[in-house]
Formats: C-alpha cells, structure tokens, sequence
C-alpha cells in the first residue's frame, strides 16, 4: 500500500535507481521528502521495510549495490545494545559516501570503553559521521541530550536523515520511544559541515566531539566548499568519506610534496610535523573543537597509527590536551597500497613510520622494512587507536586558539602546550593566554614608567602584602632588568667610599671598582664620587659582620645564606651592625623567594617581618623565571624611604635601565594568577614595634647625583590632574605590525628553542650591510644589549667636530646617522665620508649610532651611505682609526615593545672593554627569537612586513606634515626634517609672555622662556614635550609624532589650546 502511494510499484523505483549512483541518489532524496514530511512518513518508512526485504539475503544485499547502487543493511551492536536493548541498527549506504568498515567498528568500540554517563543528556557531534550509524547508535545506547551528525558530503546528509528515519520509526512506520518518552528523531540531527563549521556558526556548545576523520593532508576549506556539492560526481564524493580510497592519493606523492616536508617538517624541533604525515584534517578537527566544546567537554578521535603513537599523541598534547589511549587494535595495510613515499621521507629525515609485520606482531618496524616485507609476500599492518582528550587549562588554552584563529593561524604549528610538568604549565599557559588576550586587544604597546609599569608593581606590592603581610604600595618598588642593573643602579646613585658586595653579586659590577684598593677615609673626609671601591665578601654572616665592623662601609649589599635565613639571629645581627655604623643595607632575598602559592617554609616570612617590624629602610628583591624560563629575570627595589624611591626612578630612566615590557608581562601574570588564588587574609596587618629610622642616620644620596637627577629633563610619569600626552618619550606608539605580533608571540609559544633560532649575527650583517654598507668579516665582534641605550648608558647629544678634535687627545666622537636625532636631518653618503676623514686624521674612535634611522619619509637628493669603500681607504691609512656602528631594530622594523640593541666592533682591541660593559642587559632568548623571525621575513622581502613598514612611514610623514602646520600656525618656528620620529621647534611667539596656570585652589601666572616653556605647556595643557635643556639646541623644544591616532589630535589641540591660553 505505501509502495502505491509512494512510487505506483516497487519496480519503477529501482528502475529509477538503475541507471547510475546519480540516479538512485535522486530517488532516494524523493523518498527523504516523504520520510520528512508527517502525511507520508509512515508509508515512506513502510516502502523502506519492503525494500529491505526484496533484498534480505547476503547475496540479494550485495547484487542490489551493484545493480541499483544502494544497499540496505543490519549494524549488529550485540553486546553493546542500549536502553531498548536493540541488537542491531538498520542502515542504508550508497556508493558515494562512507561504508562503515573495520575503522569505524573499532572506533564505537574505543566509545563503549568509556563509562556509560559520558554521553548521557550531553550535546554531542559527529565529525565525519557518513551514514550516520555511530551518531544513532549513540542516541540509542546513551540518551544524549542531542547529537549532531556532521558531515561534508551533502549525500551523506541525505542518507544519514534517511536511515535516522529507519531506525527512528518502527516498520509500520510508528514513532518508537525510549524511557524518556522521546525518539531518535528528538535526540539526532545531521547537517552538511566542514568539520565543526555548522556548530560554530550557530553558536551550539558541546560537550562531547567525535571523529572518525580520514587522515588526508589538510585541506583548504574555503577551496574545498566551492569543491563540494550535492552534484559533485559520485567518485569525488567516494574518496572524500572513504580513506581506504584516499589511502592511494596519499602515499603516492609527488617528490615536489616529498621536498617540501624535508624544508618545513624538521626545523630543529621534534613533534610539529603532523600536518606533515596525513593528520592536518583531524588537527584542523581539534582545533576547531577547542573553540565550541565546553570547559569540562571532552573529544574522541579515532587514529591510525602510521605516523607513530607518538606523533599521534603530540597532536593532541601539544594544543593543550590531556590525552588517554581508549583502544587500540591493528587493521591490515591494503595490499594495493604504495608506501614507497614514506621511505623517501624515512630515508631524508630521522622521522620512522610504524607497521607491524602481520596482524600478531607487536614489534614495530618502519616503513623500508614494512615495504621489503611488503614486497617479498608478507601482509603489514598498523595501529589503529581511539584517544579520549580533555583540555588541560581550558579557559586559557581556548583564549590562545581564539588568538591564533584572528589572523594568527600561520605559527599555530609553533604552539606547543604539552608539558609533563604540571607547575610548569600552570606558569606557561596562563601567560600566553593573557599574551594572546594583549596581543590582540591593543594596537599599541602604552607608555610606561622607566621605573615598571604601575600595574606591574601594584601586583609585586599585592603579593608582598597578601602572602608576606609586608605593608607596600606601587610607590615602594621600582623594577629593573636583572639584579647587576639593580646594584650599579644604587651604587651610582649613592657614589659610596666603600661598598661591600656579597661575591655572589659582584660578579658583573665594573672591573674598575672591583680592583681599587682606595678603602680609606681621605683627611678631609672626601672622595671622589666615582672612585667607588667595592669588596668583595663571602656569603656568610659572621665573616660578613666581621668586614662591615673593621671597613666600615657606607653601603651593604648581600644575600643570606640559606642555613642561615632559617633563624632570625643572624640577620638581626646584621641589622644592628650596619644600624650602628649607620650603613645602608641592600638585602637580596632572590634565592629565598618563591613565586607559588605555597610557597616552602624558608626563612623569607622570617626576615621580612624582622625587615618591616623592626622599620629598616630599604631592601632589594630579584627573581627570575622558575619553571620555564629559568634565565628571564626581572629584578625589583622597594624602599619604603620616599626619596630614595624617587631618585631610583629617575636613575632608571636616566642610565636607560628599563625592564622589556614583555618580561613584566610575564611575571605580571604569575603574579596576578597568585593573587587571584589566594583568599583574603582576615587577620589585622602585623603592627610597628619601632621608630622609622631617620633618613639622616644613614648614608645620603651623593650631591652632584642629586644634582644631576634633579636638573636632568626626564619623562612626566606620575600627574594627577588630567591624562598625558607623551610627546617627550622616544617610543613609537604606531599599531603594532602584524609580523611583530606574531613573532612576539611565537617566542613564547615554542619550546625547545634551538641556538640556529636565536642566532640573529647573519640577519644584522645583511641589514647593516644592506642599508650602510658597513664591512663585516670573520674578525667583526657582534655585541647586543635589550637596547640601544644600554650599551651607552647616558644620552649624548651630537657635537659638531669643527675646532673640536684639535684639544682632545685619542678622542671618542659619536655621530647620529643616517638620520639626526632628534632634528630628523639626514647625513648623505657623501657628508658622513668627509666626517669620517676629519676623525681619521685624529685617530678618533668613531660611533655610529643608527638606532633612530629608518624611518626616512623625505629623501630627495640622499644616497644611501656606502661605509665599505670609505671605512678601507681611512683604515688603511691610520691603524689607530676605528668606527664600530650602533643599531637596533626599532625603527627599521618598528617593533613596539620588543627592544633590542646591537654593537658592531671592527677593531679587536676594544672587543674586551665592550664585552666586560659593567651592568649590561643581554637580550632573553625569547627576544632574540623574535628578532630572527623578523630579520627573516624583512630578508624575504615578505608583503605583510613590507606593506606594514611603508603605510606606517606614510603616517608619519603626514604626522609630520601635520604638526609642523600647527605649530607654525601657532607661531613656533620649525626645523625642516627628512626622517626620524620628532620635530624641533622654537616658541619663538611666546617668549616673554604670560601664562595663567592653575595650581591647586590658586592661580599662578608664569612669564614664558626657554627654561619654563616645558612645565607651562604640560601644567596648561597636559602635554609633555621636551625642552632645550633636553636637545642640546638652544631655544629648541622636541615633539616626537609616533604616536596613537587619537592621542596625536589631542596633541595638535593642546599645541592649538596652550596658543589661547598664552593670548
């Protein structure tokens, strides 16, 4: 009866099917229309059962596939049987899309191996689901609170909803229903998707994912949609569900494809070769998954074992999962199939595929021996495995991928989250989530103070308050590179007679004040206050009271000895000795401090409360990475003496020792993960059981550093009236190009970084050589420091050599070039030659200093300098005659955030002197990885970076253009510049006048010159620019242009507002 209503006879059905797999696939999607539409549904289910039966012998099955190109048959589920205790599932397959095999049996196996509530009342999908048997039979073992079937073979769709119907509707064509009163067709839904495409476009959040995905090379899906079809040819379609059939396509690679893993696949780092071995799409799979599948959710993917278990386990663990093996069993390798392309690979690499001789054998062999088995008779097979994985950090890994998917996908094959160690990943993480999450969000890196960034040191002073109970503020800590730049920073500062130095810490201090044996008191009491002297002393207590008793010292600086911080009494003694004598003590507690959040019971709790119970004035801390990056270290002062605290600041910014932004980053987070774990602490804060000790008691700040601190022009860091507008800092606050991003965040996301990575000596000889011409051999020492600055660590303004050389003897001379700073002139070819030859002849030694060059907007009539030809024709002439070339890559690249100096010296005898630099920064590995890549991709000549370098100096030439228009308006005079990031001009209308500024409850008014111009703009306006006093130009004040957008227009209306308010 529904065969009459349906198709008039059962024979004009299969006479429909008969012609072709394209024809019995239109009959079949007419049959669907009635199963989905409730008039005709039970006929079109009894039409199905007719079939089924027309057809029920083996024999009857197998000739309908041949002849009407569809076969109906029983899944047989035996002792996996569900709640309706089902034996089997009714299925119908077409040639076109998978037929379940000895893949997909193993899989469901590998599923039952799991507890039965896995899936119960949980939202699941099925990748690759084919026919749709697994996603059913999941329904119908489990009860899931729904299963999507997906898949990207649109026939496969048609014929999976064809046989939910079959299986959902009894043969009469009547709704079958569970315990829960619902049927199949309440719990199973199967959509045509590329992979997790359609869940993440509508939003759906799942708890479990699935996948029995053919293992074929990674395909690109924007191509492979316009690919596949509903009419695709039936062929196409086949090989795009089945991997048996891809199995051919796969191995029989062409030597260009075999080429091009042997380049890309084994860079140096072990496990980043999946994509490489037939596991691109399942990897496209996980990471897909990681974005739609819920916190606690977990994914199960079936794996063959080609590749090797490692390598199959790497894919998940180094995306950030945990990986459990469910199942696994062995399948025989299709005797028609040539593997010939994996022992080319073999046989180029020190990768080894895995087969097994037989089904028995449980000894691997590779893929030579699998292939001369192969040959001679044998059967190989390999592994088949079903893994179960769980994100490990879920939030945060699924912050990184969102990250990676913006635009960023091109180094996801350099992320590597798996780590045995779980400390180590609850440090590493956090941070590149939170890298990723900075990344992403800003455009710029934001100014911040020389002396750390604010929210850097509120969470060092949260931490200190939360687990130590030490009472600190931001305002008590200042943050510096590494613990040497810490204590040259304070021993310069305070110029002491006599120092002494635990041995342990004086390694690095300069060789001048290690070797000076000047440790007495001079009659008058006076000494120079650069001929510091500094003893060294053993890290014990007694020996070390012992030297401060009989030296005497102005300043101490020494760690405590781990048996001895275990007890209070050396320490205290120490205290008393140094309060005596009226010393300052710098105490290092670097090897006591433990950033956990437990921390160990080792003596730090004991002398901190001693420290600020008993109200000594200053202590220093320093830390360095502890699980990953063991040589990251950052280092911090607090004080809890205003003054001090503020002349550290000022002697950071002014020797130039800022701490990489990116290096607070990272303890940044740890420390904010700490905080955040920790509870509050509802005990009262311990109380003071002494007076302050008087400022005046101990060793003061040396006079002519005060002096030089107090009259030098550093940056405005702290003003609480109205935001800043940076002008006066030399940072680009341009967005940050997208290459820079990347390679910023690959540093951090690799492991196992190799020294060819780090290696940036050839990438600096090819920039150089290629912008200056600067000669580079064998005998060229290469110096790098995190910037320029720090390799010279006082800002020097250029001098003009006229009259100059004549009075000095063996001189230095420092030339800014190509570009000028800060007047953004250029020096062509020609003028820096004839600069040279007057330095020649007075056998000066030369600097170069290239760090703000680069950035050239305006240069008609330059040529680009040439340094060979000139360097060997002066050299050659006058031996004593040296130029080393000072650089960075912060304008040729503009990099933002990542600082990084280099010193090129040509002349051997002056190698040790730079080499021995007294406190200098050497860049972290992760930076200099991050300038390799760089330095690649410029070398490459790559469009992004290119694209990127060229728009930015377009910005800053109409940025130029821009302001020198406004200020000429406003009546300054401007100096024409060609290059660079800043302009000079002179207030010439304003000199004289009068200003009202505000100040407080009161008004004050200000008769404008050179040396207030500065403070009346930022007081009136909140901008900051730099005065003469900092260029070195007379009458001259500094705007730098590389500026945030929105931060310029607020600029040029200060410049327009400070003209008002002066009218």
């Amino acid at each position: 009866m529904g065969e009459a209503r349906l198709f008039g006879s059962m024979e004009v059905f299969l006479k429909k099917c008969e012609p072709s797999g394209d024809a019995a696939y239109g009959a079949l999607r007419s049959l669907l229309e009635r199963l989905e539409d409730p008039a005709t549904r039970a006929d079109a289910r009894i039409f199905l059962s007719e079939l089924q039966k027309r057809f029920e012998s083996k024999d009857a099955s197998e000739t309908c596939l041949q002849t009407y190109h569809f076969q109906i048959q029983d899944i047989f589920l035996e002792q996996y049987e569900g709640f309706q205790k089902r034996k089997k599932l009714t299925m119908m397959v077409i040639p076109s899309i998978f037929i379940p095999e000895d893949w997909s049996f193993t899989f469901y196996e590998g599923l039952n191996r799991h507890p039965d509530s896995i899936f119960k009342d949980k939202t699941v999908a099925e990748l690759g689901c084919g026919n749709g048997w697994i996603s059913i039979a999941i329904a119908e073992k489990w009860s899931p609170l729904k299963v999507y079937g997906l898949d990207i073979n649109p026939r496969a769709v048609k014929i999976s909803w064809i046989n939910l119907y079959l299986n959902a509707l009894d043969e009469k064509g009547q709704p079958i229903y569970d315990g829960e009163n619902k049927t199949l067709l309440d719990r199973v839904e199967f959509h045509e998707s590329d992979l997790l495409s359609y869940c993440r476009d509508n939003q759906i959040e799942l708890e479990r994912i699935i996948g029995c995905i053919p293992q074929i090379l990674n395909p690109n899906p924007d191509a492979m949609s316009k690919m596949i079809t509903e009419n695709a040819s039936e062929e196409f379609l086949y090989s795009l569900s089945n991997y048996c059939a891809l199995q051919e396509i796969i191995l029989c690679l062409e030597a260009y494809w075999i080429e091009s893993i042997l380049k890309t696949a084994f860079p140096g780092l072990p496990g980043f070769v999946e994509d490489q071995f037939g596991l691109g799409l399942i990897a496209r799979a996980v990471e897909e998954g990681i974005s739609v599948i819920k916190p606690l959710g977990i994914m199960i993917f079936n794996m063959g074992g080609r590749p090797g278990q490692a390598v199959c386990k790497r894919l998940f663990e180094r995306r950030g999962l945990r990986v459990n093996k469910l199942w696994q069993t062995k399948v025989l390798q299709a005797a028609d199939t040539d593997i010939s392309a994996l022992v080319e690979i073999e046989k180029n690499s020190p990768h080894r595929f895995e087969f097994f001789m037989g089904l028995v054998g449980d000894q691997p062999i590779c893929a030579r021996t699998a292939w001369a088995y192969a040959k001679a008779g044998g059967r190989i097979s390999h592994a088949l495995s079903v893994y179960s994985c769980q994100l490990r950090q879920p939030n945060q890994v699924k912050k990184i991928f969102e990250f990676l998917r913006n635009g960023f996908h091109d180094i996801s094959s350099s992320l590597d989250l798996s780590f045995e160690d779980d400390s180590v990943a609850d440090e590493k993480i956090p941070f590149l989530a939170y890298l990723a999450n900075v990344l992403k969000d800003i455009s710029f890196f934001p100014y911040e103070p020389p002396a750390g960034s604010r929210r850097f040191r509120s969470l060092i002073s949260g931490f200190m308050r939360t687990y130590h109970h030490v009472p600190l503020t931001a305002d008590n800590v200042v943050v510096f590179p590494s613990r040497t730049v810490a204590i040259e920073s304070a021993l310069r500062l305070l110029s002491p007679r006599l120092a002494i130095v635990d041995e342990q810490l004086s390694r690095h201090l300069p060789r001048q004040w290690l070797t000076s044996l000047n440790i007495e008191n001079t009659e008058s009491g006076k000494h120079s206050e650069e001929a510091i002297t500094v003893i060294e002393a053993p890290r014990q207590s007694d020996l070390m009271v012992e030297l401060i008793k009989k030296l005497k010292p102005e300043v101490v600086v020494t760690g405590m000895a781990q048996f001895e911080s275990v007890t209070s009494s050396s320490f205290e003694h120490l205290l008393d000795v140094t309060r005596e004598i009226g010393c300052r003590l710098f105490l290092d507690v670097s090897d006591h401090f433990e950033l956990s959040s437990l921390p160990s019971s080792n003596g730090l709790n004991i002398l901190l409360e001693i420290l600020f119970l008993r109200t000594y004035a200053l202590s220093k801390y320093g830390f360095s990475g502890f699980q990953v990056y063991s040589d990251l270290e950052v280092a911090f002062v607090i004080s809890e003496e205003a003054a001090m605290f503020k002349a550290l600041c000022k002697t950071v910014e002014l020797l130039q020792g800022n701490t990489s932004i990116i290096s607070q980053y990272y303890y940044g987070c740890l420390f904010h993960e700490l905080l955040a774990f920790q509870l509050a602490d509802r005990h009262p804060p311990s109380q003071r059981i002494g007076e302050k000790t008087r400022t005046s008691e101990v060793n003061g700040f040396a006079s002519s550093k005060m002096s030089i601190l107090d009259h030098a022009e550093l940056a405005v860091n702290e003003y609480d009236e109205s935001p800043l507008v940076h002008m006066d800092v030399d940072q680009s606050f341009l967005p940050i190009t997208r290459p820079v991003r990347a390679a910023i965040f690959e540093s951090f996301a690799r492991q196992n970084i190799t020294e060819s990575e780090t290696d940036v000596t050839s990438g600096i000889r090819q920039l150089i050589s290629s912008s200056y011409g600067y000669p580079c051999d064998s005998n060229t020492e290469f110096i790098y420091a995190d910037c320029t600055m720090a390799l010279f660590r006082y800002k020097l303004t250029e001098k003009t050599l006229t009259g100059s050389l004549e009075t000095v003897k063996k001189p230095w001379v420092y030339i800014s070039g190509p570009t000028i700073n800060p007047t953004g002139l250029l020096y062509s070819n020609e003028e820096i030659s004839k600069l040279l030859s007057v330095c020649a002849k007075f056998e000066a030694r030369v600097i170069l200093d290239t760090s703000f060059s680069g950035v050239e907007f305006n240069t008609t009539g330059f040529e680009d300098w040439k340094l060979g030809a000139t360097l060997e024709r002066l050299s050659s002439a006058n031996s004593a005659f040296s130029v080393s070339l000072l650089g960075g890559l912060f304008f040729k690249m503009l990099t933002g955030g990542i600082k990084f100096g280099f010193l090129l010296i040509n002349k051997p005898s002056l190698v040790e002197t730079f080499h021995s630099f007294a406190g200098l920064s050497k860049p972290h590995n992760t930076i200099k990885y991050t300038v390799k890549k760089l330095l690649d991709v410029g070398e490459q000549k790559r469009g992004d970076l290119l694209n990127a370098i060229s728009e930015q100096r377009e910005i800053l030439e109409n940025r130029y253009k821009q302001l020198k228009q406004t200020l000429q308006n406003c009546g300054w005079e401007v100096l024409e510049a060609q290059a660079g990031v800043s302009i000079l001009a002179k207030p010439s209308a304003y000199l004289g006048k009068t200003i009202k500024i505000n100040k407080g409850a009161n008004t004050q008014e200000i008769k404008l010159d050179d040396s207030n111009i500065r403070e009346a703009m930022l007081r009136s306006t909140g901008l900051c620019i730099n005065s003469a006093a900092w260029t070195g130009i007379p009458g001259y004040c500094r705007f730098t242009i590389a500026l945030e957008d929105g931060e310029f227009k607020r600029a040029l209306d200060c410049i327009s507002k400070f003209k008002s308010l002066v009218e």
